[in-house]
């Protein structure tokens, strides 16, 4: 009788293996022994000095938020849908949608939607402008758009964009373990669970959305995001070169560092973020009106975008393909700069999460930074024939120690999108730590005390 074959772990670990060519580092190990490995090494990385995050839409996924691909579809519905819809733009939406529709039955890349975005903010520059050198812009169809047509379709594109990154994350108090909360819970606590001698946790996103503040409030991590106030605050650089520390009566006569605390930057800007005055501001809505807008229909979406108009908050910079040119003004210019430099110290981890590297700018200053010889890079990727991964491969010419964790071909073929996405690694992947469940322990505690409360009638009469 033969012994039961124990499966393969399900998770390639693509980098450079000993031979010097890039390979699997967890091939033929099973379950238990690929697991240990490849949390040993996640363990290792975590220890470095300088730890950067970076992530994008792929971290959103879960709480509702959309991929690219997936926000242009969202976003185009909806504009199509409104009755005030200028009989000049409908041209140009279709247009765009038989362009991606060819390019995915023909197997090629196509624009980008932030490319084609950067068109129509261009092209409204341009009708705008007095003294630009271009008479017009030649469009797919007729009428051509006016500088009013243009203007009002580039305003939905931003409210509909706002109003599809206001997201919320679910309420966790009823969650028994850590498998049943929202995967950002679960990310930061393990995030700022490391050796308080290190450097702290510098945390970059490309989202627009709210879903790591409301993370970290809840969890009661402190952090500084590059605003100084509290009603209307206001960008200010310096805040980020602070730290956080027990004064010496509380930690037994001795200054001690705040272990939950870390840096955190929005690199596109936010939800909450608006100008006054030539200042960025930041003051974070309400977003209960938005909480049911996911799951409406277009028309019902339309409805809820007419009632925007004219008073939609900023989103910071649109998903467009001129954001580098944007970038060259506050607070972009410093946040940017913030990441190449973290990226330039020794002894770096940068951990790359829910980002296809579709953003030149962004993919550059990593490309860059590759070049820095104690730098270890780790992207998470979820689909194993995703073209990151021959990127992440062609990046050993640039430096040793660029990996990517993906799910093994047959385990996608089982169970697509299920391993290696943010989800999975935070809450699977990860090295756990106890403080995230005292941490679930006392909102169920909370709530418990809640609902067995019972009000009190006040005396009148006495």
């Amino acid at each position: 009788m033969t012994a039961p074959s124990i499966p393969l772990i399900e998770y390639q670990l693509i980098g450079l293996t000993e031979d010097g060519d890039a390979g699997d580092l967890l091939l033929g190990l099973d379950q238990k022994h690929g697991r240990i490995r490849l949390q040993a090494l996640i363990s290792e990385w975590l220890r470095m000095e300088n730890l950067v995050v970076l992530t994008g839409s792929g971290t959103s996924v879960s709480a509702g938020g959309k991929t690219m691909a997936n926000l242009e579809t969202a976003v185009f519905d909806t504009i199509e849908a409104l009755p005030d819809l200028p009989a000049s733009i409908a041209p140009i939406i279709k247009s765009r949608r038989d362009a991606v529709i060819t390019a995915d039955l023909l197997d090629e890349r196509t624009l980008g939607f932030e490319a084609w975005l950067s068109f129509i903010a261009n092209a409204l520059v341009v009708v705008e402008s007095t003294d630009t050198p271009f008479s017009g812009v030649t469009w797919p169809a007729t009428p051509a758009p006016s500088p009013a047509d243009l203007k009002w379709f580039v305003d939905r594109l931003r409210m509909a964009i706002f109003v599809e990154c206001a997201l919320s994350l679910p309420d966790t108090a009823a969650a028994k373990s850590a498998s049943d909360i929202a995967p950002q819970l679960a990310f930061l606590s393990k995030l700022v669970a490391r050796d308080s001698n290190l450097g702290r946790t510098h945390l970059f996103t490309l989202n627009y959305d709210t879903l790591f503040e409301q993370a970290l409030e809840l969890l009661g991590i402190q952090y500084f995001d590059g605003f100084t106030g509290r009603a209307a605050a206001r960008f200010d650089p310096s805040v980020y070169g602070l730290d956080v520390y027990y004064p010496g009566e509380v930690a037994e006569g001795r200054v001690r560092r705040f272990d939950k605390f870390l840096h955190f930057y929005k690199l596109h800007g936010s939800i909450h973020w608006f100008e006054q005055d030539g200042e960025m501001r930041a003051r974070h809505p309400d977003l209960a009106p938005f909480k049911s807008y996911a799951a409406k229909s277009s028309a019902d979406k339309a409805t809820s975008l007419a009632t925007l108009s004219g008073h939609a908050p900023s989103v910071g910079i649109l998903p467009t393909a001129n954001k580098f040119a944007q970038t060259l003004t506050m607070p972009y210019a410093h946040l940017f700069r913030s990441f190449q430099v973290r990226l330039g110290i020794p002894q770096t981890f940068l951990l790359v999460l829910g980002y296809g590297f579709g953003d030149d700018h962004v993919s550059r200053i990593i490309e860059n930074a590759l070049m820095n010889p104690s730098l270890v890079m780790l992207v998470i990727e979820p689909n194993p024939t995703s073209p990151v991964i021959e990127r992440i491969r062609r990046y050993k010419d640039l430096g040793k120690r660029a990996f990517v964790l993906c799910p093994t071909e047959s385990a996608f073929a089982a169970a697509k999108f299920k391993y290696a996405t943010f989800d999975d690694f935070a809450k699977s992947v990860m090295p756990d730590v106890q403080w995230l469940n005292d941490f679930l322990r006392l909102r169920r505690f909370e709530k418990q005390i809640a609902s067995s409360a019972t009000p009190v009638e006040p005396d009148l009469g006495a």
